[in-house]
């Protein structure tokens, strides 16, 4: 069984954000960049949980230049065989998706798997574009997967339960919480990870579809107005003329 799990860069939530180039480049400048949590804490430990039951390989891939060598490396610390990094810098997500199916098409891969999106961007339709080119079945959201022969088996979050869904291999999985618990990389898998293959190869069979024109910060908060306990009159006028919500 070959597993392909997609690992992207991406900032720490607690990293200042900044652009430059009159606000159309982000600023990378001091930022602490870690693996994307869903990618990692989801799709990745959940294909070496798989590796595990039926055996096979989990290869790692990344779209992006040497500076993410180093969260590539913790995904290998965690217990990946071996990495993939598609020497390009990403500008979009049809971007991204069509390198990665471009490279997933020669590897013969019977599972592929994504978190359901980054922290960053949010856009959660990297995964299902990587299914189309490659015409494999794909289950986005998934909070649980299992592999029952030539079938995956998972579940996922729909109004009022859970949804069960099955598909014939080779799928396309996107990961959300609840499809498996964070590893946390142990000193054998450090050392090891320096020894691991991580492969470089130049970008081909990808497509650009838009261009950035302009980032934006989100307005400043406003002021924050206490109201005294004693006064909910008060509260309601506020709510009421100034936040507008009732």
């Amino acid at each position: 069984m070959k597993f392909l799990v997609c690992i992207s860069k991406a900032p720490d939530t607690t990293s200042r954000i900044a652009f430059t180039e009159g606000d159309t480049q982000f600023d990378a400048n001091g930022v602490q960049f870690i693996v994307n949590p869903y990618d990692e804490w989801y799709a990745l430990v959940r294909a070496l949980e798989l590796k595990e039951q039926h055996g096979g390989s989990v290869t790692t891939i990344t779209v992006g230049e040497a500076d993410c060598d180093p969260v590539i490396r913790k995904a290998l610390a965690i217990g990946a065989d071996d990495a993939v990094r598609i020497d390009a810098n990403p500008q979009d997500a049809l971007h991204t998706a069509s390198l990665i199916a471009h490279h997933a098409k020669q590897g013969g891969y019977d599972v592929v798997l994504c978190g359901k999106e980054t922290i960053d961007h949010n856009g959660s339709v990297v995964g299902g574009m990587v299914a189309e080119m490659l015409n494999a079945a794909y289950i986005s959201l998934a909070t649980s997967l299992d592999l029952d022969g030539g079938k995956a088996q998972a579940k996922r979050e729909a109004s009022g339960g859970l949804e069960a869904v099955e598909a014939t291999l080779p799928v396309v999985v996107s990961a959300a919480k609840g499809m498996a618990e964070q590893r946390i990389p142990n000193m054998r898998g450090i050392m090891a990870a320096r020894t691991k293959p991580l492969n470089v190869v130049p970008a081909e069979g990808g497509v650009q579809a838009t261009a950035v024109a302009k980032f934006e910060l989100p307005p400043a908060k406003g002021d924050c107005k206490m109201v005294s306990a004693d006064a909910p009159e008060e509260l309601v006028r506020l709510l009421r003329e100034e936040a507008k919500v009732l």
